[in-house]
């Protein structure tokens, strides 16, 4: 199968994980804390991964400080993408959280442009503002409902910041995804965020271990959704697509999310699915489509144009 249509097929699939995500946490939050619910997956997925990650290193020819490249990835940009969204909602609305966090493919897009000199041509113009459209129509309520006064002003501007540590980080990772396997980067990156999220966790939420022999299965299944399938599953899938597409065809696909999660939280949560909403998934999806076969043609054809260029050099 063609690596392109292999790695599209693998992002659609993360964004069916990232979609189950809110729900999740909505499975979990009658008992676990926001801290928690990050540091407690990552920490397992950490622990899962490092017997596999310590072979290979002793294996391989990289020393500690070729790793040290996700620390930096970890503390500017998946640190505050995790801890300033979880602050910055508590001090603002979901619904203005939900509005800001559209932001998150342009703001990937300019990064992507100013550290991997990626280019938006017509197919990803087209696509993004079709997507937008999209987005615009599943999410009619929260912007009814925004509220973006000054009496929310710090609140958003957490949100904010953590959209911009969030497109730094994938696009960080695009630009070292040919130097580590997939597994490497998930590990290194959690290993940081674990330890970064320990002193908040032990701080804000120390009861929440005293409560875990006592979680429903509601809660057992939001934590090993999260573990397994969030924390684990999709950034290695992730990580493994972001090898063959630009960091800009990926930002875009993230508003799928939106797509994919108004149905999830419709069978799960039991929340109303509009006709608005409907229409505003099939152009989200419609998007998508564009750019995955448009744009991936567009790129072919680059390369095959550039290959003769090199031979006759």
């Amino acid at each position: 199968m063609n690596k392109s249509i292999m790695s599209w097929a693998i992002l659609f699939f993360c964004n069916l994980i990232w979609a189950f995500h809110f729900t999740s946490i909505k499975l979990t939050q009658d008992q676990v804390g926001p801290y928690f619910t990050v540091w407690a997956p990552m920490l397992l997925a950490t622990l899962f991964l490092a017997p596999f990650v310590v072979r290979d290193f002793r294996k391989g020819n990289k020393r500690l400080k070729d790793v040290l490249v996700f620390v930096q990835l970890a503390a500017l940009g998946a640190f505050p993408s995790q801890v300033l969204m979880t602050w910055g909602t508590q001090y603002s609305l979901a619904s203005n959280a939900a509005i800001l966090v559209m932001a998150l493919p342009v703001i990937t897009a300019v990064f992507a442009f100013f550290i991997l000199r990626e280019k938006m041509n017509t197919a990803r113009w087209i696509s993004f503002g079709i997507a937008i459209v999209g987005v615009a129509l599943c999410s009619t309520d929260d912007i009814k409902s925004a509220d973006l006064s000054s009496r929310y002003a710090v609140g958003n501007i957490m949100i904010f910041l953590a959209i911009l540590g969030n497109a730094y980080y994938n696009v960080g990772c695009k630009k070292v995804a040919n130097d580590y396997t997939e597994m490497e980067m998930v590990f290194y990156t959690y290993l940081v965020m674990s330890i970064l999220l320990t002193p908040l966790v032990l701080y804000y939420e120390p009861d929440t271990f005293a409560r875990i022999p006592d979680f429903t299965g509601n809660t057992w299944i939001g934590m090993i959704s999260l573990t397994v399938f969030h924390n684990f599953l999709s950034m290695l899938l992730l990580f493994k697509a972001m090898k063959n597409l630009d960091a800009m065809q990926i930002a875009v696909s993230n508003y799928l999310i939106t797509f994919m999660g108004l149905p999830i939280a419709a069978i799960w949560l039991g929340e109303t699915l509009n006709q608005q909403a409907i229409i505003g998934g099939i152009l989200v999806l419609t998007s998508t489509l564009i750019l995955s076969i448009v744009d991936s043609k567009v790129q072919q054809k680059k390369v095959v144009n550039i290959n003769p260029e090199t031979a006759k050099l």
